[in-house]
């Protein structure tokens, strides 16, 4: 159903610099970091009207091949498939932002089973999530220094991330199943509707131990886990430069239609 054989593995596995392994719970936590330390959060595309859909070879192409980014459904089912291929049991599920706001149920993520344990996986959700979280209520995990904790009510699963006010919550989720279409809605939605957090103005993210880089329209904004925060507006003519630090490299024409949006 989700067209798995389509992902070059080794290519893909090429792409995040990690060796081919057996499925762990080990091996999914670096897989995990792997991933998300070298594919950026990114919506240019999206920007740009120029978007190749969530089709499994369409994300290969430009994720894979072309190096560059995307947002949750290009992340996850990239990484679902990798998963898969390699072994691990693998779930497609959706997830709602902000649950105690009025946030959307858009978001894609990874139940994951190995050793006996069940994970979410989440490569997708920004600049967050480094590394896996046990499915275990009150489980706590640091994500790259910041902590995140996930709760269970019932069958529903909310991921909080700590901060100076308490425990945020962050997403949403439960083990209703989710089929290829239902991406399909949400990804038209996110990728279209002019009330989308990411149809407006660029949105990139980059995460590594202790920082948290995020470019937002035109402001960038550099977060570390020991409180301090520097923000600074990007210029126009300095957007394509300060993408390439955020690993989002444009070819001459795509820099050319940006600087028109």
């Amino acid at each position: 159903m989700w067209d798995i054989e389509e992902l070059d593995l080794d290519a893909y596995l090429d792409r995040i610099k990690h060796p081919r392994v057996t499925p762990s719970a080990d091996s999914l936590r670096s897989l995990h970091r792997a991933h998300v330390l070298a594919i950026p959060f990114e919506n240019i595309d999206v920007i740009l009207g120029t978007h190749p859909g969530i089709g499994l070879s369409a994300i290969q192409a430009k994720l894979v091949r072309r190096q560059r980014g995307g947002y949750c459904y290009e992340h996850t089912l990239l990484f679902g498939a990798a998963l898969e291929q390699l072994g691990f049991e693998v779930e497609r599920r959706v997830a709602r932002v902000q649950p105690h706001k009025s946030g959307p149920r858009t978001h894609a993520l990874l139940k994951v089973g190995v050793d006996g344990q069940e994970f979410l996986a989440d490569v997708g959700f920004g600049a967050g999530q480094l590394y896996p979280t046990p499915l275990k209520d009150g489980v706590i995990v640091d994500q790259a220094g910041w902590d995140h904790r996930l709760t269970a009510e019932g069958d529903l699963w909310t991921l909080s991330k700590k901060t100076a006010d308490g425990w945020e919550p962050q997403h949403a989720s439960n083990d209703e199943p989710v089929r290829p279409i239902d991406y399909e809605v949400y990804h038209h939605y996110v990728s279209t509707h002019p009330n989308s957090p990411f149809t407006g103005r660029p949105v990139v993210m980059r995460v590594a131990d202790g920082v948290v880089r995020r470019l937002i329209g035109n402001e960038l904004t550099t977060e570390y886990a020991d409180g301090r925060t520097t923000q600074r507006a990007v210029p126009a003519d300095e957007l394509p430069a300060v993408l390439a630090t955020l690993d989002v490299v444009l070819s001459d024409e795509e820099v050319g239609r940006l600087r028109l949006v």
